[in-house]
């Protein structure tokens, strides 16, 4: 599915470019934040921290994404073949991944941060869906950051 919002860029410069350094930040300190949540000493102190990063997070890989869709739409590739188009294929693929993760993450996140007080069987399973969720988001952003550049610098 493709989304296009005509010129998405900041002074002539794309936005996709400016807006991957913030998702490539903002995606593993998220997940290093929910991991750090599950340890029982610091939960009640990153509560908060960790749902804002959570939705700071989605919300640069969603802009990302975005723009990286405007930047495929705004014709710039048209015509690309060979090992750059096969890159840039890989890129787009992990990025749609990323964020369906992101999302879901920031789901768990945002309940695990409501049901805090919460006990039982369902602290335990909110637990290890925010462990599993935090570290598919750090596995996919750093899989399509590191495609992307590939792509962008080669290799």
């Amino acid at each position: 599915m493709r989304y296009y919002c005509a010129d998405m860029e900041i002074n002539g410069i794309p936005l996709h470019p400016l807006a991957v350094h913030a998702a490539v930040v903002a995606g593993p300190v998220a997940a290093l934040a929910a991991l750090l949540y599950l340890v029982p000493a610091w939960r009640d102190r990153l509560r908060w921290p960790m749902v804002v990063l959570a939705v700071v997070a989605c919300g640069a890989i969603w802009v990302a994404h975005l723009s990286g869709e405007d930047l495929l739409a705004s014709g710039r590739f048209d015509g690309l073949a060979g090992q750059l188009a096969e890159q840039l294929e890989e890129h787009e693929e992990l990025a749609e991944t990323l964020r369906l993760v992101a999302s879901g993450f920031t789901v768990v996140a945002v309940v695990a941060g409501l049901l805090h007080r919460r006990a039982g069987a369902l602290r335990v399973g909110l637990g290890v869906l925010l462990a599993a969720s935090a570290v598919a988001l750090g596995v996919w952003t750093v899989l399509a950051g590191e495609a992307g550049a590939r792509a962008v610098w080669g290799a």
